[in-house]
């Protein structure tokens, strides 16, 4: 069995996501016999952004020889996703959405004819046969009936480009208010970090 481990928040080992995330990985590695992981650090290894040039090279143009590297490292995260079978995904909330790092890489991964396609009834996933797991962190609190809830454009987007691909039964561990205060911080990690030791096996 094969295990993605994603990360994208920028503030290395001060991120409240990137505990998260980990705790989720161990646990599953304790739990499953000869898992097998592989991890990538979007802050690290930063993908570049599409453009016009990486379109029409998926429309068949030749490509620019500048972009040939570019194309191989977004054909490897796409090999990568592809190939597992269960994606533990930290996803910080920076301005209410995902950073732009995870934005590249879901960029990647949203490929017509690999993760979805088109047919008589319209879309329809390719993904979702996979086990996906996300660790989100925010520093407010954003949930329903909150004041804030009309600004959650992090948990509402991935839901959605996820349950497009096909996955519809994501699992989620949110560690919420974690700007609002010391106290916060501590408590939010503490039951996110119990949630993931609580996570069923693969």
């Amino acid at each position: 069995m094969k295990l993605l481990h994603i990360d994208s928040s920028v503030l290395g080992p001060h991120s409240v996501s990137r505990q998260v995330s980990a705790a989720i990985v161990d646990r599953l590695r304790k739990a499953t016999p000869r898992l097998e992981i592989v991890y990538r650090d979007l802050t690290s290894t930063p993908l570049a952004h599409l453009s016009g040039s990486h379109l029409a090279a998926a429309q068949g143009a030749t490509p620019e020889a500048a972009l040939l590297h570019d194309l191989a490292a977004g054909q490897a995260v796409l090999d990568e996703f592809l190939a597992a079978d269960i994606v533990v995904l930290g996803a910080p909330m920076y301005n209410f959405t995902i950073p732009s790092q995870l934005k590249a890489w879901i960029d990647r991964i949203v490929v017509a004819g690999k993760t979805f396609k088109y047919g008589a009834q319209g879309a329809e996933g390719l993904a979702g046969n996979k086990r996906v797991i996300i660790a989100i962190s925010r520093g407010g609190f954003y949930g329903s009936g909150t004041p804030a809830a009309v600004g959650e454009h992090l948990e509402t987007y991935l839901r959605w480009v996820f349950g497009f691909i096909g996955v519809k039964n994501l699992e989620l561990i949110s560690a919420d208010g974690v700007q609002v205060g010391p106290e916060h911080r501590e408590k939010a990690l503490a039951d996110a970090l119990q949630a993931a030791t609580n996570l069923h096996a693969a």
